[in-house]
């Protein structure tokens, strides 16, 4: 599942997005401002920034020069929001390194067309549409799962919970981390309901041999690797 920052300042907007992106199958975290995705930034590289121009503290196009500027975040595109609307601010937007500028109010189907289109260039898409990795092949756009070349039946959630560990090999999680990412922040599902999955997943990967993908690091969590 790939990640989306959305840096915003208007809560109304902010949680119009989250819910515009997690619906189109992404995953997202939000900042009010560039100090609070600074940090967000530091903990984990998202696969998309969503910048607002006008923010508190430190405008969206300072804060997208500096990023460019900085060989750890350089690579993340950027797409900036703005309610200005004359060509002379666009093409600022765009000299600021930004990848794609859209204007205020728009329309969800502009922006997610503008996000795949961004994607797509940088070669995000087209690594998600199959994933392959300890003989296990994710085909995402066409929602199916082999193992050793063999297509299996599995659930919509087992989906989710082995398309996360794919796309985030020998990264360690914790249950409350796999909540948010897999079931979605407002889930209130509690933290052991993790555990039951992962037990199912890895029931359906011991007929192949693979249950051992999976891993439990005792105190913490879980982790997917081909590696002991």
């Amino acid at each position: 599942m790939l990640n989306i920052l959305v840096v915003e300042d208007d809560k109304g907007i902010r949680d119009l997005l989250k819910d515009m992106l997690e619906e189109a199958d992404f995953s997202v975290e939000l900042a009010g401002d560039t100090q609070k995705a600074l940090s967000i930034l530091q903990r984990q590289l998202p696969d998309l920034i969503i910048l607002d121009w006008m923010l508190p503290g430190q405008s969206g196009m300072e804060w997208a020069r500096r990023l460019k500027k900085d060989d750890r975040y350089s690579p993340i595109p950027i797409i900036m929001l703005t309610a200005r609307t004359e060509e002379d601010d666009k093409i600022k937007s765009l000299d600021s390194g930004v990848d794609d500028h859209i204007s205020k109010p728009f329309s969800s189907r502009e922006l997610l067309a503008r996000i795949r289109a961004v994607l797509r260039r940088c070669g995000k898409l087209d690594k998600l549409k199959r994933i392959e990795s300890g003989g296990i092949t994710l085909i995402s756009d066409e929602h199916r799962v082999l193992i050793l070349g063999q297509p299996i039946t599995i659930s919509p959630t087992e989906y989710r919970l082995l398309e996360f560990f794919l796309s985030n090999q020998d990264r360690l999680f914790s249950r409350s981390q796999l909540l948010d990412q897999v079931w979605g922040r407002h889930s209130s599902i509690e933290e052991r309901t993790v555990d039951v999955h992962i037990r199912r997943l890895r029931k359906l990967l011991s007929h192949f041999g693979k249950e051992n993908l999976i891993q439990t690091v005792r105190g913490f969590g879980y982790r997917f690797s081909e590696n002991e």
